[in-house]
């Protein structure tokens, strides 16, 4: 979502005559695009305060600008080193907004940002990829996890119109994308209306990627990330039909104990999603599944930890984004001790990390002998080049021809490791222009 973000301040900008500067001792102004969901992405922006007091000091005419994903807080604390301090919802006025001598850098916060809610998704991005695009069909959430400060910071869910997200896939894939994918802080909750022959018909998640999957080329879907919530049967059976939609799948479990869960306020139980992982193998057999999940969240015992543990093993996981509990400001859970030392928080992230490099490792033998098809991303040196699998595996594999990027190939895998495979060029996929 912030890489998405990034696209459109600088689709907009450029829109609007900006210039991106070769560097910034050249600029007018430098853009922080800040995420607030993780203390440790906050501290990042901490640490390039010196640097931009040492380009200020060169380049006295700069203006920092922070925007993004920004707590109270945080807004307070960053002042002092910030000109101007904006929503990204008031996007589609900071040409006008930016010329104005700066005064308070809570500039428009909280006055307008309501008004602008949904508007900046609008704005056409600067793709940084010729071949992958984020596109976002939501933002905002109503989940309330008490860890999490997303209502905060991002507001109720809003979903954006339907024939927006549908003009947006039909250029990309005109404009060569091969692979797109749908962003929202809880996409399978998409909800929206289509207006045609005087007929009003509700557009869920599932509805909307059969539309997409419709759309005329040969392309990939894929989307982050739902709420096991709200994973419906009839969005499992969806996944199975459409050819388009890739077989990956990010599930967040966030934890593997019931009582947990609850102090998290997710709402299902750890049954509930095991026997959704169930259904999902069953109507779609090859995905390859990935979760976020939290150590060291306040009151979790060892005993608690090693039901997540038990969980890793049993689930068998492709991937895994492992963080370590930070409280954030302004959610239920900062009210609550952070109570299990740091080292604690290390020793269970490693314990899962070893986990997960088994178990995935364990799935990518399967792999082994077997000809895939691979979606080529990038040129790694001299004939090597990479790409990802629908299923998300990254393979390296040779070959002397040129031109590549961009290509659906297939490759036999000749070699496996945890995150990983390579092996040989067996053909390029001839794309049909009808599917």
């Amino acid at each position: 979502m912030n890489k998405s973000l990034s696209e459109r301040i600088a689709g907009f900008l450029e829109s609007k005559g900006w210039k991106k500067a070769k560097e910034p001792n050249k600029a007018d102004f430098l853009f922080v695009n800040m995420c607030s969901v993780r203390q440790s992405a906050v501290d990042r922006v901490y640490g390039l305060i010196p640097k931009i007091k040492k380009i200020k000091l060169k380049n006295q005419k700069l203006k920092a600008v922070l925007t993004g994903c920004i707590l109270l807080k945080d807004r307070k604390n960053f002042s002092e080193w910030f000109d101007f301090i904006l929503p990204i919802e008031t996007l589609p006025k900071w040409d006008l907004i930016l010329k104005r001598k700066p005064k308070d850098p809570f500039l428009y916060f909280d006055t307008v940002k309501k008004n602008y809610a949904g508007n900046y998704l609008k704005i056409t991005p600067k793709y940084t990829s010729k071949i992958s695009a984020f596109l976002p069909i939501m933002t905002g959430c109503n989940n309330f996890c008490s860890y999490c400060v997303i209502p905060y910071t991002r507001g109720p869910e809003i979903s954006r119109p339907v024939n927006e997200i549908i003009k947006e896939v039909k250029d990309l894939v005109k404009k060569g994308y091969k692979e797109i994918w749908l962003l929202g802080q809880n996409v399978a909750n998409y909800s929206s209306t289509l207006k045609k022959q005087g007929k009003t018909t509700k557009i869920d998640f599932a509805r909307l990627l059969e539309l997409i999957n419709n759309i005329p080329g040969k392309f990939w879907i894929r989307f982050t990330s739902p709420n096991p919530e709200n994973f419906s049967d009839k969005l499992i059976n969806t996944i199975a039909k459409c050819e388009k939609v890739t077989e990956y799948l990010n599930l967040p479990v966030q934890a593997g104990d019931d009582e947990i869960l609850k102090k998290m306020n997710r709402k299902y139980t750890i049954s509930q999603y095991k026997q959704l992982v169930k259904k999902i193998r069953k109507k779609i057999p090859n995905t390859s599944l990935s979760t976020d999940v939290i150590v060291g969240f306040p009151g979790e015992t060892k005993k608690q930890f090693e039901k997540t543990a038990k969980l890793f093993r049993e689930i068998k996981y492709d991937l895994a984004y492992i963080a370590k509990y930070s409280p954030r400001p302004q959610t239920s859970a900062f009210r609550l001790e952070d109570n299990v030392p740091e080292e604690e928080k290390k020793r269970r992230e490693k314990v899962l990390t070893e986990i997960l490099r088994k178990t995935a490792f364990s799935n990518n033998k399967k792999y082994l002998q077997k000809e895939v098809e691979v979606l080529v991303e990038k040129h790694i040196e001299n004939n090597k080049w990479q790409g990802k699998t629908r299923t998300f595996k990254t393979v390296v594999f040779e070959s002397n021809l040129k031109d590549l990027l961009g290509k659906f190939v297939i490759v036999k895998i000749k070699k496996v490791l945890p995150f990983g495979l390579s092996g040989e060029l067996i053909k390029i996929c001839t794309e049909n222009k009808k599917n």
